[in-house]
């Protein structure tokens, strides 16, 4: 068998591709696939979409971000 006609060399570069591709494509895969991680709500974004859903008044609502807003800079600055 003699793989100095050329054929050897061309498959064999294919192969090296496809490899580089495949590590590639799992090293930089987009982390923000739908159901691959999920993303923890903040509690401001909690009370936003409850805010949205109609589950709270808007009143209910500006105490309760005036709340998480004042304490989040209190623990920032403790």
């Amino acid at each position: 068998m003699h793989y100095y006609d050329g054929s050897f060399w061309g498959m064999h570069l294919i192969w090296w591709i496809i490899w580089v591709i495949l590590i590639a494509w799992i090293f930089f895969i987009p982390a923000d696939i739908p159901y691959q991680k999920s993303k923890k709500d903040s509690p401001l974004d909690i009370l936003k979409m409850r805010f949205a859903k109609g589950e709270i008044s808007k009143e209910d609502f500006e105490v309760s971000k005036k709340i998480l807003t004042s304490d989040s800079t209190k623990n920032i600055n403790s």
